[in-house]
C-alpha cells in the first residue's frame, strides 16, 4: 500500500471525478491519502469527501498562505475556532490519532479525520503584498501545531530565508512534519531539520527530465522522504502537463526506487511507514 501524503479531491479540476480518481488510486494500490486544507471557501467539500471515505481519506486543517488576504484574520479566526472545538480522535480508525470537526456550517463531518496543520507555510511567487501577514499566520499556526501535537505540512515559494528564520524563533516547539513538493537542495533541508522533525514530500517533479530534486534526493535518507501527487496539479512522467491524480502515485515511488538503489517493493512499504508515523494513520 502506498500513501499519498499531499491531495486534493475537493479542487474544481478534480471535484467533478473525484469518486472516480479515489477508487482508481485504490485499484493503483494507494490505500491512504490525505487532503491538504487551503481555506474557507473550499474546506466543507473537502470535509464531505473526507466523510465518505473514513480510513481511506485523511484531512489537515490549516490557512494555506496563498489565501493570506485581506480577510485573513477572520480566516485564521476559523481555523482556531475550529481546532478549538476538536476533541483528540483515535476510536474510528485502527492507529489514527488526530483532530475530529463538530458539525456546523463550514465543517459538515464528524468523521472527516484531521491529522496535520497544513497546508500552510510561505509564498512569495505571486506577489509581496501580505508578506508580513503571512509570516505571522504562519508562527500561530506553528503554535497550534505545537498545542495540538499535530504535525505540520509546510508549502513555501521564494521563502526559504524567512521561514527557517521562524523555524529557528519556533525550535521550543518541537515541531515535526514535512517539506511540501520539496525541491529545494540538501543544504535547506538540513537546516530545516535542524530546527524540528522534518521529512520532504516528493511528488511528480522528481519525473521531470534534468530536475535538481533528483540529485538532492541521493543525500536525503530514505526514513525522511513521503511520496505525495499534488493532484490535480504536478502530474508525474508521462502524464506531465494533464491533470494529476493520486492513482499516479507509483510512478514517483518508482522514480525514487531508481534513484535510491532500492525495489519499488522497499520504497513502497519505507515511505509508508514513514508516513504512518509521522501523520499516525
Amino acid at each position: 500500500m502506498f500513501v499519498d501524503t499531499h491531495t486534493h479531491f475537493y479542487d474544481k479540476w478534480l471535484l467533478p471525478d473525484a469518486e472516480a480518481a479515489i477508487q482508481r488510486a485504490l485499484e493503483a494500490g494507494v490505500g491512504r491519502m490525505i487532503q491538504a486544507d487551503v481555506d474557507s471557501r473550499e474546506r466543507p467539500a473537502m470535509w464531505e469527501i473526507g466523510r465518505r471515505h473514513p480510513g481511506v481519506l485523511f484531512q489537515m486543517l490549516g490557512l494555506y498562505p496563498g489565501s493570506v488576504a485581506a480577510d485573513w484574520r477572520e480566516e485564521l479566526d476559523l481555523v482556531f475556532s475550529l481546532a478549538k472545538n476538536q476533541q483528540i480522535r483515535s476510536d474510528a480508525t485502527p492507529g489514527a490519532r488526530g483532530i475530529r470537526p463538530p458539525v456546523s456550517e463550514t465543517n459538515i463531518s464528524p468523521i472527516a479525520t484531521v491529522v496535520a496543520i497544513g497546508e500552510i507555510g510561505l509564498d512569495y511567487h505571486e506577489g509581496l503584498d501580505y508578506v508580513q501577514e503571512q509570516k505571522e499566520v504562519l508562527r500561530l499556526q506553528l503554535e497550534l501545531a505545537a498545542s495540538l501535537d499535530l504535525p505540520v505540512n509546510i508549502h513555501l515559494r521564494d521563502a526559504w530565508e524567512d521561514f527557517l528564520a521562524i523555524l529557528a524563533d519556533c525550535k521550543h516547539l518541537n515541531l515535526r512534519g514535512n517539506l511540501h513538493c520539496f525541491t529545494s537542495s540538501y543544504e535547506i533541508f538540513q537546516r530545516a531539520d535542524k530546527y524540528g522533525d522534518f521529512s520532504v514530500g516528493i511528488g511528480g517533479v522528481v519525473t521531470f527530465k534534468n530536475a535538481s530534486i533528483a540529485r538532492t534526493l541521493e543525500r536525503i535518507p530514505i526514513e525522511k522522504i513521503l511520496l505525495e501527487t499534488d493532484a490535480p496539479y504536478l502530474a508525474p512522467v508521462p502524464f506531465r502537463g494533464q491533470r494529476n491524480e493520486s492513482a499516479y502515485l507509483p510512478y514517483v515511488a518508482a522514480k525514487v526506487a531508481e534513484i535510491k538503489g532500492k525495489s519499488l517493493q522497499e520504497i513502497e512499504n519505507i515511505t509508508t511507514n514513514n508516513a504512518i508515523t509521522l501523520f499516525n494513520i
